[in-house]
């Protein structure tokens, strides 16, 4: 088994990095090498098989074409920007998450030795107000911010590219990423996170919405397990529609904080300074809050029941429990 990650050196590709190396094996199959992009410099971890690194743009001429002659047999699409960054800089967004996607598909299709199963990161944003309650499977995607457009963009793609038998594809619309490590970066669902991370640190926190603000969460921890089992699916059990919008935790900011107080206690809660953010807010309001997710759960798909359980997961994982 031949792995290729790009985006590699962001949280979840360093994470999904880590079980790869821990388990050893991928769909049953033991893993023979590991190649590793990213935009930024990184080391390769230790491990029982090969694992190789590189520094460069998907997007820049030439790097996806080297990255499709590696001929893996799994690929996970990583790369790109955030949702912030993407409204930010128009032109950086659509070159990072659309060019950069293009290209590395285009890549594959033209190293026709190996068909791989190729597992793309999208996300919840391809979802534009207005918004039912509960957003079932066949609700029309329309989005209404730029990152949105542009990771639906790369679904269509992915779509057609696994049609024509380019390769096998899976496109994994994954909730709120929650709660992130690390620093925070520039996605405008950043503060879902921070709420919670800096105060479990004994850091300040700012809330840039309204508590009422209701979203849905995965652990870090939930999405490695999303794109291992995207990686297993048997295709016919994918179908025809190859993208999914994946389970998650639905919660207010309240609920979220409550969890923290329950976590942590009042002292931590006392760490978040609310201070509103009309921009940030902008970009939510456009976002969804409830998902049915019936497709990815019956095929397989599970992520926590509770904003519990993701605090929960965050402290063991990060936290040293």
């Amino acid at each position: 088994m031949r792995i290729l990650i790009t985006g590699a050196a962001g949280m979840i590709g360093r994470k999904l990095t880590e079980r790869l190396v821990s388990d050893r094996a991928l769909a049953g199959q033991p893993i023979a090498s590991l190649h590793l992009q990213d935009v930024v410099a990184f080391d390769p971890p230790a491990a029982e098989f090969t694992v190789t690194t590189e520094t460069s743009d998907v997007a820049d001429p030439g790097v996806a074409d080297a990255l499709g002659a590696r001929e893996a047999d799994v690929i996970f699409h990583l790369a790109g920007v955030v949702s912030g960054e993407a409204e930010a800089d128009f032109a950086k967004g659509y070159r990072a998450n659309l060019d950069g996607t293009r290209a590395l598909f285009d890549a594959i299709r033209r190293h026709e030795a190996t068909k791989p199963r190729l597992v793309y990161a999208s996300s919840i944003a391809v979802y534009g107000a207005p918004f039912p309650t509960v957003i079932d499977d066949d609700f029309q995607p329309v989005p209404l911010t730029s990152y949105g457009s542009q990771k639906l963009i790369g679904e269509l793609l992915l779509t057609d590219y696994t049609r024509r038998g380019f390769f096998d594809g899976v496109g994994l619309r994954l909730p709120t990423i929650c709660v992130r490590p690390g620093k925070p970066n520039r996605a405008a669902s950043g503060f879902f996170s921070s709420i919670i991370r800096e105060p479990l640190a004994g850091k300040e926190a700012v809330l840039p919405v309204s508590r009422d603000v209701v979203h849905t969460h995965a652990s870090p921890r939930s999405a490695v397990g999303f794109l291992l089992h995207a990686a297993a699916l048997p295709s016919d059990a994918i179908g025809a529609r190859r993208n999914l919008t994946l389970p998650g935790v639905a919660v207010s900011v309240d609920e979220q904080i409550e969890a923290l107080r329950r976590a942590a206690g009042n002292a931590a809660v006392a760490l978040i300074r609310e201070e509103p953010d009309p921009a940030v807010a902008a970009i939510v309001d456009f976002w969804p809050q409830r998902f049915e997710a019936k497709r990815a759960r019956a095929l397989g798909f599970v992520a926590e029941t509770s904003f519990d359980d993701i605090i929960r997961a965050h402290v063991e994982d990060e936290l040293d429990g």
